[in-house]
């Protein structure tokens, strides 16, 4: 083998440990392939997970925006293809179909792109992810030899993202693992909120908090809608960074605040299945909780937490107007956060969750 052959080699085990490094090890694989740019991602088609060369960033943010990845089969006449290596473009169309595809007429020619080879590699957690590399129209078709030198590396890129795959579960596995230790039930949830795994704890809940399904799901039916609307946030680009979600106690348990942590995206995140922890706090406390503890517990404002415990303790919103300084409007508007982020619906029930006891059956 060439010593680039070797390099590419040695770079590519090197990002799999080192995800920061892809954008690189792309470029390099570009280079290699006889192509110009090159993009990494997931077939789930979804735009927040993908990892590119800078000078591809701009074109695929717009072919994501503009919505291209619905407008054209290109992705899945690949996938349809099952070739265990790369396939060109001009393998999946013909060139009549190649010439009149308005992905490469209206979208990719005019940036001066439209010839691609990609390949698919299926990593443990059931994803697949897409190498595609793509070289400016200018210079042609990618050659069969090209295709050749990408293929005699394809192994290597998967037993790579097989191992970024499986480091990237062993770090949130752990981390459940490690609110084990503090006596705190704990999930890692994938897409969809979907459930990978769960320590001792969280296990001890089934059945009385939890189901285990196509998701995680809260026994709680009013609180299972909010999960399930925070869980589709989770995947949204610039989403909340957590969400407290209050959970009726029942049959003897406490309340209970489910707090949903999403693993932050980064180049790694692109390998592992994993999106979000959800962390189980039982609320049995007997007294209204402190201000730390109430924007903790419920990702509350400082100034939402002093309302909050106000209200729970027994104080009007005139009352607290006047304490405070402010207009009635906007210790309404902050008493209205405080709901929106508790899940409850009338003041009472905000008391009966402050105070530890069990919410009312919805």
């Amino acid at each position: 083998m060439s010593d680039a052959h070797t390099q590419l080699v040695d770079r590519i085990y090197e990002a799999a440990v080192l995800p920061e490094l892809w954008p690189e090890v792309l470029m390099d694989l570009a280079r290699y392939g006889g192509a110009d740019a090159a993009v990494l991602f997931a077939t789930d088609l979804d735009s927040s997970r993908f990892i590119t060369t800078a000078n591809f960033a701009d074109t695929i943010r717009a072919y994501i925006e503009e919505g291209w990845f619905a407008r054209t089969d290109r992705t899945r006449r690949l996938l349809a293809k099952r070739h265990a290596g790369f396939v060109t473009d001009l393998d999946v169309f013909t060139p009549e179909e190649f010439a009149r595809e308005p992905v490469f007429r209206e979208f990719l020619n005019p940036r001066g792109f439209g010839m691609g080879a990609a390949s698919v590699i299926t990593v443990p957690t059931g994803d697949q992810l897409v190498f595609d590399v793509e070289r400016l129209t200018e210079r042609g078709p990618i050659p069969p030899d090209a295709v050749g030198r990408l293929d005699s590396v394809r192994p290597h890129l998967a037993r790579a993202a097989t191992l970024s795959a499986r480091l990237r579960m062993q770090t949130v596995r752990a981390a459940a693992q490690a609110l084990e230790t503090v006596g705190l039930p704990a999930a890692v949830l994938g897409r969809k909120g979907r459930v990978l795994a769960m320590n001792r704890s969280c296990e001890g809940l089934l059945c009385d908090l939890i189901l285990d399904g196509p998701r995680l799901v809260l026994t709680d039916p009013a609180a299972d809608r909010l999960l399930a609307d925070a869980l589709d946030a989770v995947s949204t680009e610039g989403g909340r960074p957590a969400r407290s979600i209050p959970v009726a106690g029942r049959d003897g348990q406490p309340p209970t605040i489910l707090h949903l942590l999403p693993i932050r995206r980064a180049a790694a995140d692109l390998f592992a299945a994993a999106e979000a922890i959800a962390v189980f706090t039982p609320l049995a406390m007997k007294h209204v909780p402190g201000l730390s503890i109430l924007e903790g517990l419920f990702d509350l404002t400082a100034a939402e937490a002093r309302v909050a415990r106000g209200i729970a303790g027994g104080s009007t919103v005139a009352g607290l107007s006047a304490e405070f300084g402010t207009s009635s409007a906007t210790v309404r508007s902050q008493l209205k956060a405080v709901m929106a982020k508790t899940g409850t619906t009338r003041q009472a029930e905000l008391v009966q969750l402050l105070a530890g006891a069990a919410l009312p059956v919805r």
